[in-house]
């Protein structure tokens, strides 16, 4: 199913020796720029009549047209689910993601996903890409997520993503002790020989994680982090490449670490806990229509709140001076 699109403008007198890209991202904000770069290329968006290359300069006058289609999600089901609602108004709505659950269907996950969950309970967004789907979070993370509502909010929140703006904050706990805070500027990519994970390479995608220490315990740190970038399994990867994995994180993870003299309550605690304990606690962003800086903050689960309480205990019977 497709929704057809037909814009015209006029290049005004400002946009005189501009590249076509950039003066039909001025003249239609509402659509992204890799968009309207496809329609250029695809010759749905022409000038004068004529199909032109998105580098080509413009004198001033030229009458641009649109004729395109949007594809409509419409190939995945809508479904029923609960939906931990944290804002909505009418262009986004900032969600609190529970673990197990997936954002966009794939395989072995068709009507189980949070887009379905967002067909089911605002039709319209079906018209936006992705069901207004921003960014993503793995299946057994928590936490914040923003969805747009519309196109128009999901560009703009897209180019919050891209140009940095857009600020977002983990906690973790993971194994092994800090002795403080830093930051990981290491290049991520696919794994060479495991396609399902990412790893640590040369001539991988620039990601920057900054984290910081909570509490430190006998055998674990409970941690803050703040993105700069947000590629695929970014935390998960650098908090491994630098020793100190995620707990409960079964990709990343490696050996199961356990403080000495471990008792049977952590040891059972630690054991259950089996995915990454990893909540997306804060998230700030300009809103894209009236251009507002908010924030939401979301408290961690229950199951790393028991986890931690444990660590605790653990770390007061021992007499730690962590």
């Amino acid at each position: 199913m497709t929704e057809k699109v037909q814009l015209s403008a006029t290049v005004s007198d400002d946009l005189i020796g501009k590249r076509l890209d950039q003066a039909v991202a001025e003249l239609f904000p509402e659509y992204s720029r890799s968009r309207l770069q496809g329609w250029i290329k695809d010759g749905f968006l022409t000038v004068d009549g004529k199909v032109k290359r998105p580098r080509d300069k413009l004198m001033g006058g030229e009458q641009l047209e649109v004729s395109a289609e949007l594809e409509v999600i419409d190939q995945y089901k809508a479904v029923e689910m609960p939906l931990n609602i944290v804002y909505e108004d009418d262009d986004i709505m900032i969600i609190n993601k529970p673990a197990n659950l997936v954002v966009h269907p794939a395989a072995g996950h068709w009507e189980d996903t949070l887009l379905n969950g967002l067909l089911h309970y605002c039709p319209e967004i079906a018209q936006v890409p992705r069901a207004g789907i921003v960014h993503r979070l793995d299946m057994d993370t928590t936490g914040l997520m923003v969805v747009a509502k519309t196109i128009q909010a999901q560009t703009e929140l897209v180019s919050q993503l891209q140009d940095r703006s857009m600020g977002r904050e983990y906690e973790a706990i993971v194994a092994g002790v800090m002795t403080g805070g830093g930051t990981v500027d290491e290049a991520l990519g696919r794994h060479s020989r495991n396609r399902q994970k990412m790893a640590v390479v040369g001539l991988g995608k620039e990601a920057v994680t900054h984290y910081r220490v909570l509490t430190k315990f006998r055998a674990h740190t409970h941690i803050r982090l703040k993105l700069e970038t947000g590629r695929t399994h970014q935390i998960r990867v650098h908090m491994s490449h630098i020793n100190y994995p995620i707990v409960g994180d079964q990709l990343y993870g490696g050996r199961f670490r356990l403080p000495k003299g471990v008792t049977p309550q952590l040891l059972s605690k630690l054991k259950e806990f089996n995915r990454q304990a990893l909540h997306a606690k804060r998230l700030e962003l300009f809103h894209p229509a009236t251009g507002e800086l908010m924030s939401w903050e979301v408290d961690l689960p229950e199951d790393m709140q028991r986890l931690l309480n444990r660590l605790k205990k653990d770390a007061a019977n021992h007499d730690t001076d962590l």
